[in-house]
Parts: structure tokens; sequence; C-alpha cells
């Protein structure tokens, strides 16, 4: 016979109250027991002594004999330190269903389908932009030539200016130079013969 050391419910609806018991694992949860060897209370505050009460010599007593302690009675008995519960690892329980997995990736199929549709017209905009910018520097239009053309005709080659202002200023170098005297012309030259001066000074003498 398997003895199990376990939970049997009492009290009212709504208001459970818990024998724990030794009993046979065959029998029902709330059927017959071996032994009482406790209550447990979960309508009583969490620090109030008389939450769950043990008998620890009865308990320690079927242990020895090979009860097996319930998940919820082992808990009572960690706590009170007769016997210590090891700590459960089941890294599967946090995880999702299948169906919720399936979910999930429907979800994120969806938003993906969003965010691309979301930016396919902002990629087409700046698509269309960049091949009117390649057309407009690449190939000229006529409006554009016909335009340029204009704009040279009305305004004068500003090369032209530079080149007439160069020359004007030669020009007037040149002039200077001519009318100007030479190096030591504030030397009087001899008058030549036959000239005017040279009469006169003939006469003077």
């Amino acid at each position: 016979m398997a003895v199990a050391i376990r939970l049997s419910r009492g009290g009212s609806k709504k208001r459970p109250y818990y024998r724990i018991v030794v009993a046979d694992s065959r029998n029902a949860r709330d059927g017959r027991f071996i032994e009482k060897v406790g209550t447990y209370n979960p309508l009583l505050a969490k620090d109030s002594p008389e939450r769950v009460k043990l008998d620890a010599d009865r308990i320690s007593h079927w242990l020895s004999v090979g009860a097996q302690p319930s998940d919820r009675v082992l808990r009572f008995l960690d706590a009170a330190g007769i016997k210590e519960r090891v700590a459960r690892n089941n890294p599967q329980k946090a995880e999702p269903g299948e169906k919720a997995k399936e979910r999930a990736e429907a979800r994120a199929a969806k938003e993906a389908e969003a965010a691309e549709a979301a930016a396919a017209p902002q990629e087409e905009a700046e698509a269309v932009i960049a091949n009117e910018v390649e057309a407009a520097t690449a190939e000229p239009t006529a409006e554009a030539e016909a335009v340029t053309e204009e704009v040279s005709e009305q305004t004068p080659p500003a090369a032209e200016e530079p080149a007439a202002a160069a020359d004007q200023a030669d020009a007037t170098d040149e002039g200077e130079s001519a009318s100007a005297p030479a190096e030591g012309a504030d030397e009087v030259a001899p008058p030549t013969e036959g000239s005017p001066e040279a009469a006169s000074e003939e006469k003077a003498e």
C-alpha cells in the first residue's frame, strides 16, 4: 500500500479548510484516511501561527516508514524544517503553446508586411527624384538650352572688357612716351645752320 501525506478539503463553499492526513494514495481526496497530522486554513494571514499546524513527531514517523508527501505538504514541511524540498526546474513551464506561437508568428508577419508597405512609397518617391535629377544633369532639355542662349546674348562676354581696357592703357603709355622729352632734354641743343635761331645770332654779332 502506497501511503501519502496530503490535504483533505473541508469547510463550505468559498471558505475552504484543509486537514493534513496520512491516507492510502488510492483513496479519494476527501475519503477515508489513516491519521490526521495537521491542519491548513488558507483564510488566515500568512504570518498567522494558526494558518498551518503540524504534528512534527507523527509526520517524521510516517516519513521514516516511506510515506510520500504531496507538493503542497512538502512546502509546509520545508518551511517547518522537517524535510527539505528540492527546488524544481521546469524551463518549459512559461513557454507558450503551439497555437500561441502560431498567433505570434502571424502577428509578426503582418507587422513586417505593414512596414514594407509603408516604406515602399517613400522609396519610389526617392527613386523618381533621383531619376529626374540624373536626367536633368546628363541631358539638358531644349528649353534649358534656349534659356542659356538668351542669357549669353543679353550679357556681353566679360573677357572682352579687360582686353579693351588693356589696349587703351597701352595706347596712352605710347602717347606719353612720344610727347615726353628724353633723358637730358634740359640741355639746349646748338642751333643748326640756316635755322632762324642761327640767323638771329649772326645779326646780333
